[in-house]
């Protein structure tokens, strides 16, 4: 009898951890700041013509709520466009005026995540 409560016990705690891994990959979980779904941040458009464009590569983002985090705080510089790619761990900035790359580097950091370099 206590064999198939411990079984039992096991079953459930393989459940739950189960469906954190599940949360987790879909971007639900709280590891990164989700925990209410995903919100997709929409694409932003420059006012005026790109000049150019620079790459920022970032070390820990691991799901898209990670994505969707850094997108908004690089969309959030004045004349900078972003669209993040989780697999390849980077950022291509687009942009209408000069930015700095301390610029480019704190918005990244204030999401959570590191930057490893920008290339232009």
């Amino acid at each position: 009898m206590a064999d198939i409560i411990v079984v039992l016990i096991v079953i459930v705690l393989l459940g739950f951890a189960l469906r954190g891994a599940i949360k987790h990959f879909k971007g639900d979980s709280p590891c990164c700041g989700g925990g209410t779904g995903i919100i997709k941040t929409d694409d932003k458009e420059l006012k005026n013509p790109v000049i150019g464009k620079k790459t920022v590569h970032i070390e820990g983002m691991s799901c898209d709520h990670c994505v969707q985090s850094v997108k908004k705080a690089l969309n959030e510089i004045e004349g900078a466009s972003a669209r993040v790619d989780l697999q390849k761990k980077e950022a291509v900035v687009s942009y209408d005026r000069e930015i700095a790359n301390d610029a480019l580097k704190k918005a990244v950091e204030k999401a959570g995540f590191k930057v490893a370099s920008i290339t232009e």
